[in-house]
């Protein structure tokens, strides 16, 4: 018998992440990975170099310090705190931990790329359900749900959508779903919605995991730091397949700074959502349609596929990237980053020459 892979893992797609270069232009404007353009806090660097002083050792197995943390900042119990590379990695624990053949895993037509994946790589099988008007359907996910029902995804605010779910549909989720069921809110963008803490709240009851990420909006993407936050026996639980040293110094000691310094927190929000504003006001002033954002990015949806692909290659002739999201359903669309105000500004200035000319 050949060696060969578990079921579902052949049918993973390799995940493609934003590009970052254009050929021949030095200046590129790279708005297509919803990274925070302020960067982390001035906190941050110290904390760095003092963690680098102390690189032979192991790093704290329990994440104690960042725990805590967590718990001080959001109001809450440090115990039923996990973290993880990324949200993503707390994603794949309850994949692991919950689900495999004979299940099947919900995610919702717009989700993130990685929850078929998570489902996939454990033998789930993974369902997706129809939105609304580019919006999650309650009533569409439950009418999905059967007696083989162990995980069920939603992001919130949603990627590439950037559109929310009021807390009480959430609720109303919640309650409705069968009892071995697991729901799962992935929060990467609520530090962007009005309505935030939606999932952490969710998450005092006894079958909802909320994930968070150190990628968005504190400008630490490229160290990949995440937690989750959920009932106590699902956090024990989680606990069990990750790895004890799975985060290192340097990202323990950067997470616990970023943080700890909410002033700079609140500064990049504030600004965020003034920019957000921007730009969002000049892509309708052009007619090019987009929901009211509540994450860091916009979703720009242009007449079909021809404009939405003619403008990209538009924008990266003079050095700016935007996200296609065709795999994420929207051919017709293109998914821009908010960034600081002279970025939007070049942005909205292309934008118009390529309108003029269209």
């Amino acid at each position: 018998m050949p060696i060969t892979p578990q079921p579902g893992i052949m049918q993973i797609a390799l995940y493609k992440g934003g590009q970052s270069t254009l050929p021949g232009h030095p200046d590129v404007l790279k708005l297509s990975s919803n990274e925070s353009p302020w960067g982390p806090s001035p906190e941050v660097g110290p904390a760095l170099a003092q963690a680098a002083q102390t690189l032979n050792r192991y790093p704290s197995t329990d994440h104690a310090a960042l725990r805590a943390a967590i718990a001080e900042v959001y109001g809450l119990d440090a115990e039923r705190v996990i973290c993880g590379v990324g949200s993503d990695e707390v994603l794949q624990f309850a994949a692991q931990c919950y689900a495999g053949p004979g299940d099947e895993v919900i995610y919702t037509e717009h989700g993130f790329a990685m929850y078929p994946i998570f489902a996939n790589a454990v033998g789930a099988a993974p369902v997706k359900v129809a939105e609304r008007e580019r919006r999650v359907d309650v009533d569409a996910i439950l009418a999905a749900c059967t007696e083989r029902t162990a995980l069920v995804f939603v992001t919130n605010p949603g990627n590439p959508t950037g559109t929310t779910l009021p807390e009480a549909e959430l609720v109303r989720l919640a309650e409705g779903l069968p009892e071995r069921a697991l729901l799962i809110v992935d929060g990467a963008y609520d530090e962007f919605a009005a309505e935030r803490d939606v999932g952490l709240r969710l998450a005092e009851r006894d079958n909802v995991l909320a994930t968070r990420t150190f990628s968005k909006l504190f400008g630490l993407g490229g160290l990949r730091i995440g937690w989750g936050y959920g009932p106590a026996a699902v956090i024990e639980v989680l606990n069990r397949v990750r790895q004890p040293f799975n985060l290192s110094q340097v990202q323990l000691a950067a997470a616990e700074a970023a943080v700890r310094d909410q002033a700079f927190a609140r500064e990049v929000q504030a600004e965020t959502l003034v920019q957000r504003a921007r730009l969002t006001e000049g892509l309708q002033a052009l007619g090019i349609a987009c929901d009211e954002s509540e994450a860091n990015f916009v979703l720009a949806r242009f007449a079909d596929e021809a404009e939405a692909g003619a403008c990209d290659e538009a924008l990266r002739e003079v050095g700016i990237i935007v996200r296609r999201v065709t795999g994420y359903g929207f051919p017709e669309a293109l998914r821009m980053t908010v960034g600081r105000p002279e970025e939007v500004d070049r942005l909205l200035s292309a934008l118009s020459r390529f309108k003029g000319a269209a």
